[in-house]
């Protein structure tokens, strides 16, 4: 177990740096998670976290990266919504990563 400070504030992560707690999620948590990955968060990448927050609010999970690319298609349109773009903005592994970045656990069925 780790922990990345924000604000001032320990925030605890698992040995994947994923966040122990979601409610301890925020904008800040998120682009100190990505300092972490040596990424910046610009408007595209905040596009798809809040994506992902909201697939999570309403199937209390985090999806791999096929249903990630499917709703991504639905809710953004097919030219956000594919692997080319998901797999550029978070260096090829976007349901992996964004999950992180947007404060929820690990998919499931991501190694």
């Amino acid at each position: 177990m780790s922990t990345i400070n924000v604000q001032g504030k320990d925030i605890a992560l698992d040995k994947d740096g994923y966040l122990l707690e979601l409610d301890d999620w925020s904008p800040a948590v998120a682009e100190a998670l990505a300092a972490r990955e040596q990424m910046v968060l610009g408007a595209a990448h905040w596009e798809i976290l809040e994506l992902l927050r909201r697939f999570y609010a309403e199937f209390q999970l985090s999806p791999a990266t096929r249903p990630l690319i499917r709703y991504t298609a639905q809710q953004l349109g097919p030219e956000k919504g594919n692997s080319l773009h998901l797999n550029k903005l978070f260096h090829g592994t976007p349901a992996k990563l964004a999950a992180k970045l947007a404060g929820l656990p690990k998919p499931t069925n991501c190694i």
